[in-house]
């Protein structure tokens, strides 16, 4: 019995590693992410008083989660250049609540998430495939299961997720 067992398990995990083989072997999809003029953004902060730290986290935060899901979404050898030309966090800060408050972002459904881009997609040729502009918002977003829940930028990262999805998902099959 133990035979067998120990022979299911070395051929399972053969086949593992040949698929991770397969998918090292085709060509990864590029992106490159840019902000333009961040300093100019409706809304990105993580306190009431602005910093440059803050900008630097949370736009790394939101270009790390567009890499991640557009090497999802697109097929080999593609490659997608993505400008983002003004973010609005969901959530706003309302610092006429006190001063124990000019850190904490009040999410209510009046602050949806917001995010304006521009994004060329080129196949492995370079020759493009789409490009367009967007304007991205999540009005329902609080109906939504943004996860992880303790993510502060959940709703946010939702709402990129929903638009690569709707703007790529056929695209890679």
């Amino acid at each position: 019995m133990k035979t067998k067992l120990l022979l299911v398990f070395a051929c399972g995990l053969a086949a593992v590693c040949a698929a991770q083989a397969a998918d090292a072997a085709k060509p990864a999809a590029q992106v490159k992410v840019t902000f333009v003029t961040p300093d100019k953004f409706t809304d990105i902060k993580d306190g009431f008083m602005d910093s440059e730290r803050d900008h630097e986290y949370l736009l790394g935060e939101l270009k790390a989660q567009m890499v991640t899901l557009a090497a999802k979404y697109l097929g080999a050898g593609q490659s997608l250049e993505i400008k983002v030309t003004d973010v609005d966090l969901a959530g706003d800060f309302e610092p006429w609540r006190g001063i124990d408050f000019d850190h904490v972002r009040i999410v209510k459904d009046i602050y949806p998430p917001r995010m304006n881009l521009e994004f060329r997609l080129l196949d492995a040729n370079g020759t493009v495939v789409s490009e367009g502009k967007r304007r991205l918002q999540n009005l329902g977003f609080l109906m939504t299961l943004g996860m992880p829940p303790n993510d502060p930028l959940r709703y946010d990262k939702e709402m990129i997720r929903d638009w690569m999805r709707q703007e790529f998902y056929q695209r890679a099959s």
